[in-house]
């Protein structure tokens, strides 16, 4: 393969580094695609991690932009054996009283079970639904100028500001603790700028496509991409982690689905001083810890409405979790920390023996830890659903240091691969009027370390792909 040549190569198999090699592929050109570990998807892989026959996903879980994003949206993926499947509930977020506060795929009946704040919620989301289409057309991709100016400077007006400030708007701590749960995706304090838009685009999100499971694991979506990809003539090389760009055979464009770390040092001979400088200076935020669990039954929630749920927020209410999250920036384990629940397997029987489930859990940490937190994880899942523990046949659990080392772009267990904070919303990973492009001709960045940044949407390599089409071909 070395002495082969090719139009464009692209290191990295994740979302972006399909999206990108797709992308460029459905031109017509010749795309070689690799992956450094033996089985292609990066965050979007499937094991049997705890007992045989329990399927849990390593990474992404749900995937709100699946069905809405505009990249996946356009591919046949249904062809390739993709399966969305969709819980009867988005998400629950558990409160105090037993009772869960939900976001569904209606927006009118979300809206009626906030009660006081239903036409606020009303307000604020339906224009981003009415105008999902152009507003992901701009919002999903580098700053530039929008194609709807007036829909994106009023989506703007609210998406940048910080989650405490938009939660002053509302009535019910219902309302307040429903946001919570959507911003702390986020991974930051909820007092950072434009910690309101991941709340906002996540919601509208849910109610556009829903937050569908994969059925069959994540690591469906990625081998539908791969099928995809290979159908169209490509060609991909698994088990090879590239150290040197020159060890890649010859080719006019160089794209690499990576942090800006292993870029620097896998290319970083090639770029300006400048540049370098401003990929080393680019910010990492908080690791994550995560717990699988194989459960003997469904986890007996308090909550009807939680028992129904792809998703569950746990961490109380915006205040508490608003303390936890900023705590975390600040190095520190709180006692009950924010935990993101995931139980694929209600609505997808693949995942799991008869009459068995799986449940994915995790939490925010301080980068590069090592702690072994389950304890804190287990404890906030049984005071939200009492018996859960009982139900434990066995358990998987991965650090920050775990996550670094099980995909390398994860610096300090960061699924983000970056801070997305105001200062690195569009800069990301440097500030340039491509952000895609590297000061050397022909190589380029497509991971979520660049706009619009961390989630299964694509959009990173997608729009990288076009930048290099409209350089170099």
């Amino acid at each position: 393969m070395a002495g082969d040549s090719y139009d464009a190569v692209v290191v990295g198999s994740g979302p972006n580094g399909l999206a990108a090699a797709i992308t460029l592929i459905e031109r017509g050109l010749r795309v070689l695609l690799i992956e450094g570990k033996e089985q292609v998807g990066g965050g979007m892989r499937t094991h049997e991690l705890t007992l045989p026959g329990y399927k849990h996903d390593i990474c992404s879980a749900i995937h709100p932009l699946a069905a809405s994003a505009p990249f996946f949206k356009s591919l046949p993926l249904e062809e390739y054996g993709l399966r969305l499947l969709h819980p009867q509930v988005l998400a629950a977020h558990p409160l105090s009283d037993g009772t869960s506060v939900c976001l569904h795929r209606s927006l009118a009946q979300t809206a009626e079970e906030l009660e006081e704040d239903g036409d606020r919620y009303l307000a604020l989301m339906e224009p981003i639904v009415r105008n999902w289409e152009s507003l992901t057309a701009d919002f999903l991709g580098p700053l530039r100028i929008p194609s709807k100016p007036v829909d994106l400077a009023g989506f703007g007006l609210r998406a940048l500001q910080p989650a405490t400030w938009m939660a002053r708007s509302f009535k019910t701590e219902k309302m307040r603790a429903l946001f919570a749960g959507m911003a702390a995706h986020g991974i930051q304090p909820l007092s950072n700028w434009a910690t309101s838009a991941i709340a906002l685009v996540l919601m509208a999100a849910g109610h556009v496509g829903g937050w569908p499971v994969v059925r069959g694991g994540s690591q469906a979506l990625a081998d539908a991409l791969l099928a995809y990809f290979l159908d169209k003539g490509g060609t991909f090389k698994a088990g090879w982690m590239v150290t040197d760009l020159r060890e890649l055979p010859k080719s006019k464009a160089v794209l690499f689905d990576t942090s800006p770390r292993h870029f620097v040092q896998i290319a970083g001979k090639s770029f300006s001083r400048f540049y370098k400088w401003q990929l080393n200076r680019f910010r990492y935020g908080m690791g994550v810890f995560k717990v699988d669990f194989a459960l003997d039954g469904p986890v007996p929630w308090r909550s009807k409405a939680a028992r129904e749920a792809g998703t569950v927020h746990l961490g109380g209410s915006f205040s508490e979790i608003a303390r936890s999250e900023a705590a975390v920036w600040e190095g520190t384990y709180p006692k009950n920390p924010y935990v993101l629940v995931a139980q694929q397997s209600l609505v997808d029987a693949s995942r799991a023996p008869v009459g068995k489930h799986t449940l994915w859990a995790y939490c925010h940490v301080p980068p590069g830890s090592d702690k072994d937190i389950s304890e804190l994880v287990t404890r906030q899942i049984e005071e939200a659903a009492p018996g859960f523990r009982k139900l434990i046949l066995a358990k998987s659990v991965l650090n920050a240091r775990d996550y670094e080392a099980y995909n390398p772009n994860y610096i300090g267990g960061d699924i983000n691969s970056g801070v997305q904070d105001i200062y690195q919303l569009f800069s990301r990973p440097a500030l340039r009027i491509s952000p895609y492009r590297s000061s050397a001709k022909g190589i380029y960045l497509c991971s979520s370390s660049t706009p619009p940044g961390g989630g299964v949407h694509g959009m990173c390599g997608f729009h990288a792909a076009k930048s290099v089409l409209k350089d170099l071909f």
